[in-house]
């Protein structure tokens, strides 16, 4: 992903009802979150860095809590040549929310389209 998808991806993440910052994510300039400093997200560079493996982990937590599911998860469909948000039901099934080029775009995808 190059940091111009990265960048566009960390501005439609922040725009989600259900995005906070969250402990470990880092922003494109390499900063971590912390509690003590706040993020304005007030720039092109302000936004969550999703290359980056702890800043996607809390990503999926986001989306686990918008879904009350603690055991959603991305995956990889070799068929499709895509990504997808399995949840988990009721049931045994599960359903499936967004189709994306990365686990990353799943992700947000799937957090805009939180119920």
């Amino acid at each position: 992903m190059t940091e111009e998808e990265a960048t566009a991806l960390g501005k439609r993440l922040v725009a989600c009802k259900g995005f906070r910052p969250m402990r470990g994510m880092l922003d494109m300039h390499g900063r971590t979150w912390d509690a003590s400093l706040l993020w304005r997200w007030s720039s092109d560079v302000d936004v969550p860095d999703l290359r980056d493996p702890a800043t996607l982990g809390c990503v999926l937590a986001l989306v686990r809590e918008a879904y009350d599911c603690s055991t959603c998860f991305a995956m990889w469909d070799e068929s499709e040549e895509d990504w997808s948000l399995n949840v988990p039901h009721e049931g045994g099934g599960s359903y499936i929310e967004s189709i994306a080029d990365s686990e990353a775009e799943a992700l947000v995808a799937a957090l805009e389209a939180a119920p």
